[in-house]
Order: C-alpha cells, then sequence, then structure tokens
C-alpha cells in the first residue's frame, strides 16, 4: 500500500496536460486485435492514464494491414462495443470511439473504393506507410481519398526516414490535401533523438495539425507522462492550434 501511494505521488501529473485539446486520435486500446493493448485489463489500465493526463475523448486505431493485422470495420466496432461494455461495468466514463490506422496498401485502395473504412469524425481517415520505402503512389492515394469525400490524415510523418530530410517534404503533401498527426512519444524522445529533431522541426514551421499518443502499452504512457515536462509539448498545449478538439 505505501509503495502504491509513493508511485502515485511520483506519477503526479504536471499542471499542464491534454485537457485543452480533449481528444486523442491516435491509440490502440482495443484488446487483441493488433499490437496495442493485449486484454481488457490493460485496456482499462491504459485508458485510466489517458484519463489522468486530461483526456476526456478518446478515438482508437487498431492497425488494419494485410499481412498482419487483418482487421475489418465490424471486427473493430464489435471490439469497441466490449471496451464500452467493461468501461460502464466499471463505472469509468470517458467517451470511446474507433476508428481505424490503414496501412497503405492495395487492400485499403480496394477499402477506400468500396467505401468500406472508419474515419476519425465524419470525414478524417487515418493511414500510415512503410518505414522503409517512399510509396511512389502517396500523392495519387490521397487525391482518391479526397475524390471519395474523405481527408487524409497521415499518421507520424516524423517517423519516415525518407521524409525527414527536409521541410519541404511535409509542406509538398499538405498542399495536397493531406493534414499531419504528429505522436507525442517523437516529441518525448521514445523513437530515438533523430525523430524528435524532426518533430520539433516540424513544429518550429507550424506543420502540425493533431496530436496523437499513438499509446500501445503502459511504457508509452509513462513517456506520454514525461512530454508533458518538455517544451516542445508544452508549446503545442499553450500556444499552437490544434484540431483535435474538433473531432
Amino acid at each position: 500500500m505505501l509503495f502504491d501511494l509513493f508511485r502515485k505521488k511520483q506519477q503526479k501529473v504536471p499542471e499542464i496536460n491534454f485537457s485543452r485539446i480533449k481528444t486523442d486520435i491516435h491509440s490502440h486500446l482495443i484488446p487483441g486485435i493488433d499490437d496495442g493493448a493485449q486484454n481488457i485489463e490493460e485496456s482499462i489500465s491504459l485508458i485510466k492514464r489517458m484519463m489522468d493526463f486530461g483526456f476526456t475523448k478518446l478515438l482508437t486505431t487498431p492497425h488494419i494491414m494485410a499481412d498482419y493485422y487483418r482487421n475489418t470495420s465490424d471486427s473493430i466496432l464489435k471490439g469497441l462495443d466490449q471496451l464500452r461494455d467493461e468501461l460502464s461495468q466499471r463505472n469509468i466514463n470517458i467517451e470511446v470511439n474507433a476508428a481505424a490506422e490503414y496501412y497503405l496498401d492495395e487492400t485499403f485502395e480496394n477499402k477506400l473504393n468500396k467505401g468500406d473504412v472508419l474515419t476519425l469524425g465524419d470525414k478524417f481517415l487515418l493511414f500510415e506507410l512503410s518505414f522503409i520505402n517512399y510509396p511512389k503512389n502517396l500523392f495519387e492515394v490521397i487525391d482518391k481519398i479526397l475524390q471519395k469525400g474523405y481527408t487524409p490524415l497521415l499518421a507520424h510523418p516524423e517517423r519516415y526516414p525518407y521524409l525527414a530530410g527536409s521541410v519541404e517534404n511535409y509542406e509538398r503533401i499538405k498542399d495536397s490535401g493531406c493534414y499531419l498527426q504528429i505522436n507525442t512519444l517523437s516529441l518525448a524522445g521514445h523513437y530515438g533523438k533523430q525523430t524528435q529533431k524532426v518533430a520539433e522541426q516540424m513544429v518550429d514551421h507550424y506543420l502540425i495539425d493533431f496530436l496523437g499518443s499513438d499509446l500501445h502499452r503502459m511504457k508509452h504512457a509513462d513517456a506520454i507522462l514525461k512530454s508533458l515536462s518538455m517544451p516542445y509539448v508544452s508549446r503545442l498545449l499553450t500556444e499552437y492550434q490544434l484540431q483535435n478538439e474538433m473531432l
């Protein structure tokens, strides 16, 4: 008991938290369907941490990736219902909705053509790229998303090495009609100094539209807590016009 009290005291959330933006738009909280929370207890623990950080709404985004995470809209929404039921039974009062984080592959384009996609709010479609190879059809896919009536939202652009060479790469993507979502974990240095430097550069050039946790596990939650004491995160939460609270 004394250890638990000491730990809680040590993990006290700084005065600046995420209550200003209210909504987290990128996480992996539905248990057992991707590389995020693996069971309901882990899901609940992560959600409680996010509440402690000031969030009042969570838009969780399981991976959909042909070779690894073959989730569907139906399986994600079924998992969401089960998670909501558990939260209700435990009297944990927070709004949780679900979309998806789509990997840019052939199955994504098929789903897009059929209109079988889950969006953030009414229109934002979150997608991610390969961490190794630059997708030659990137702007073609962005244009197709727009033609289908959705708004493309690129997940964690600061983490793609082939984009990190210049600010112009991000400006070109934004000019094509695609929004950009940066990871809080990047600014916390979780992915290394180079990714942190790129993320800070994006903040400096006002390239960011949304901030997302990309929360998978408790280690990420600890890093997010750490990030609240870092100047670039503080700047995003106090000076920036992020669009999270619009969702």
